[in-house]
């Protein structure tokens, strides 16, 4: 579909080290907070000095706070530090082929702003525009506020790069094969962009802030217009070579049956995702064109929709039971843009194949959760996937 640009891991300059250490000390603090400098020395290897000068840097730019003192024994008590929530904040946009979301979230992960705008079209210029807006309001809803605007993660439906399943269908955008959607929005922006698939930024802001805050090892089902899987093992996101990881849509589960546009038959995404709803409820002469318009249809019990919940509870067990055997998860979660009542009722009528190594005598985690985030899941997520890159270190530490 588009281009962008791959993550590396690169040398250790003299200027990245710098900002390594910076990202060491700023995960510690996060993790332990409040804590001394002694301690993230220890923790670290990093000398004592060498985390005073990090910490009075982290201090002029907004990132920490002095939090009191602590009495350790002898001595003066030792200056503790926090993360300053206010001090930093990050930009989340999610693109869909109808709609455009925005979410500005602090360092902390507390959602300051979010927006919807709804697209007439999804090509690269219509998008950039649509994205310039949400900066705009985003920046007006900080009021007088100082906060650093750390960058943009910007989300998409995949697949990146031109490959078999490119453009097909509904939960596509059309006309970005050549585009480097990187540059087209660090030009619209004016920021540091990272650019991710839908999926995996979903499963990164359930660990952030959601269902699987205390867990390392999940998988993300997330429903957009199609389906996209987010897997996290060991706490790291897997994105495969070029960011493709998860087209859970476009695996077959049922051979031979429905028509998919990406050439295959019997795509998981023909019969559990929302663009499949729209088709089943078309057939009745029902038109749906968000997520609160199949809201509505489930408060009533339309008939046509708890057909197709029916329906589409079968081929979505086999999935979840296909990602528990290849991912070993501690749980599977779903979430985005169906409502929390739907996807609760769909959980309620799985059946999950007993073949799983999910099924266990000591399981103390459900194998399937619905996500907390709801449809603004994708979006928190990239302004999540910023606010990561800033905290985690990205280079090996010396030793």
């Amino acid at each position: 579909m588009m281009i962008t640009n791959p993550r590396r891991i690169v040398g250790s300059n003299a200027e990245r080290t710098r900002l390594h250490n910076r990202q060491v000390v700023l995960g510690h603090v996060r993790e332990k907070q409040p804590i001394g400098r002694a301690e993230i020395a220890r923790i670290s290897g990093l000398s004592t000095q060498a985390v005073s000068n990090i910490i009075a840097e982290l201090e002029e730019d907004g990132l920490l706070l002095e939090a009191g003192r602590q009495s350790g024994g002898r001595g003066l008590p030792a200056l503790q530090y926090r993360l300053n929530g206010d001090g930093a904040a990050a930009l989340g946009i999610e693109v869909r082929p109808d709609a455009m979301f925005g979410a500005l979230v602090n360092l902390e992960g507390e959602t300051l702003f979010t927006t919807r705008e709804a697209l007439a079209g999804n090509s690269p210029a219509t998008v950039a525009a649509v994205a310039r807006k949400i900066r705009g309001e985003a920046l007006a809803a900080r009021l007088m506020s100082d906060q650093r605007i750390l960058g943009a993660g910007v989300v998409m439906p995949g697949p990146f790069g031109n490959v078999g399943i490119s453009g097909a269908g509904q939960s596509a955008l059309q006309g970005w094969e050549d585009t480097n959607a990187t540059a087209l929005f660090e030009d619209a922006l004016h920021m540091a962009v990272i650019v991710e698939n839908d999926a995996t930024a979903a499963a990164v802001a359930e660990r952030v802030r959601g269902v699987a805050s205390d867990l390392r090892t999940f998988c993300f089902i997330y429903f957009g217009a199609g389906l996209g899987l987010g897997v996290v093992a060991d706490g790291e996101v897997q994105r495969g070579t070029f960011g493709n990881a998860g087209e859970i849509g476009h695996v077959v589960m049922t051979p031979g049956g429905r028509q998919c546009a990406c050439g295959n038959k019997g795509c998981l995404e023909t019969y559990a995702s929302r663009i499949a709803a729209q088709a089943e409820l078309a057939k009745a002469g029902i038109e749906v064109g968000s997520a609160s318009d199949i809201e509505r249809l489930y408060q009533e019990r339309n008939p046509e929709l708890m057909a197709w919940l029916d329906v589409a509870a079968g081929p979505l067990s086999q999935a979840i039971g296909m990602i528990e055997n290849l991912f070993d998860p501690e749980t599977v979660i779903l979430g985005g843009a169906m409502p929390d009542a739907v996807l609760d009722h769909l959980i309620s009528i799985l059946t999950l194949p007993g073949g799983s190594v999910a099924v266990r005598p000591d399981r103390k985690t459900p194998r399937v959760l619905r996500g907390a985030s709801g449809r603004l899941t994708a979006a928190l997520g990239g302004a999540a996937l910023v606010i990561h890159d800033t905290i985690t270190p990205r280079i090996t530490a010396k030793t």
